[in-house]
């Protein structure tokens, strides 16, 4: 188990942009910039041996910041908060304090607004290489950023062990009551040669979606997968029942205990031999197969296209803070935040 730190001569906010390369003893790397705790590779060996790797991004780093890239922006590899997915209007109540948003994505807030965690330089505040290859980001979110109320410390600790599992450990505490609701955003594809991932295979342990709205804003009720194209509960690929023009961009309930780390969903792809396996201790996963990915000159000049890959953000309930029979996502002083993650990676 190695850790390597990497310096990339690139600086935001007068701190230098590093890379973090955490490896295990049977080859797999994992690289992360310190930059929006960025996934940059995580490489793994498939069915024939190959060493490959299953996350979508760029070859340097100054292509994540780049005006092409921001300008139709998909969030390739980083962390998200405070607040992940879509808040209605951009609105939400705490104790009768209300408050406003920016709007980012039509009449409502994406992804914690403007300028969310994914854009800020993290402090790296511990590496390790024992039981397993690991370090430690932590991120001050001050009082006011982006209009949400208390400081707010957060830390992200990446493990990567010999069985290719990546384990993702959140931590955070405020001074004063706030929403929060992390996730992580890799893009995956499991293909040797990328391309088009309707014909992986995909199960997702959840007997339940939530309806969204226009906007893709969740409403509050849950809908039976039962009899619908949400339905994978026994696995299918992608595009067994997808409106091609559409894919899926919606959030599973999982089937499971609260709190409790479990199975959430499983993904196959044939010819790599390879199987993504993710466990989360959060109630609710959003699958999103990349309907408006549209980004050029990605690693190895490769072009990604609509449908090149898939996301599992888990997290809790989207919009939950404005939905009051949703588990809250309200972090109060007295409390800490703790979730978990965890991408396994299985060969045949």
């Amino acid at each position: 188990m190695k850790v390597k730190q990497i310096n990339t001569g690139n600086f935001i906010d007068k701190k230098e942009v590093i890379a973090v390369e955490l490896s295990n003893d049977k080859g797999s790397l994992v690289k992360i910039f310190n930059y929006g705790t960025i996934i940059n590779q995580f490489i793994v060996k498939n069915a024939k041996g190959e060493q490959q790797d299953i996350v979508l991004g760029f070859d340097k780093f100054e292509d994540y910041i780049s005006p092409a890239y921001l300008s139709n922006y998909p969030y390739f590899g980083a962390i998200i908060g405070r607040y992940a997915n879509r808040i209605k209007n951009g609105q939400f109540n705490i104790d009768g304090i209300d408050y406003q948003l920016a709007k980012t994505n039509g009449n409502d807030c994406l992804h914690g607004g403007k300028i969310g965690f994914d854009k800020k330089m993290w402090d790296i505040i511990s590496v390790g290489e024992e039981p397993h290859a690991s370090v430690t980001f932590q991120y001050f979110s001050l009082d006011g950023e982006e209009n949400f109320p208390g400081d707010l410390a957060v830390q992200l600790t990446f493990e990567l062990t010999n069985n290719d599992e990546l384990i993702l450990t959140y931590q955070a505490d405020t001074d004063e009551a706030t929403p929060i609701n992390l996730t992580h955003h890799s893009y995956f594809n499991l293909s040797p040669t990328g391309g088009n991932i309707g014909k992986h295979i995909h199960q997702m342990n959840a007997s339940n979606y939530l309806e969204q709205d226009y906007n893709y804003v969740v409403t509050g009720k849950l809908i039976p997968v039962e009899n619908t194209a949400h339905d994978f509960r026994k696995e299918k690929a992608f595009e067994t029942d997808w409106d091609a023009t559409e894919g899926y961009d919606q959030t599973f309930v999982l089937d499971k205990e609260y709190g409790s780390l479990t199975l959430a969903s499983k993904t196959n792809e044939t010819s790599s031999g390879l199987s993504l396996l993710v466990y989360t201790t959060e109630p609710v996963a959003h699958l999103y197969t990349a309907k408006y990915l549209d980004v050029k000159n990605g690693k190895g000049g490769r072009d990604y296209n609509a449908y090149d890959a898939f996301c599992v953000e888990t997290q809790h309930h989207p919009n939950g803070l404005n939905i009051p029979h949703f588990p809250s996502t309200i972090l109060r002083p007295e409390e800490i935040y703790t979730q978990t993650t965890i991408y396994k990676v299985l060969t045949k």
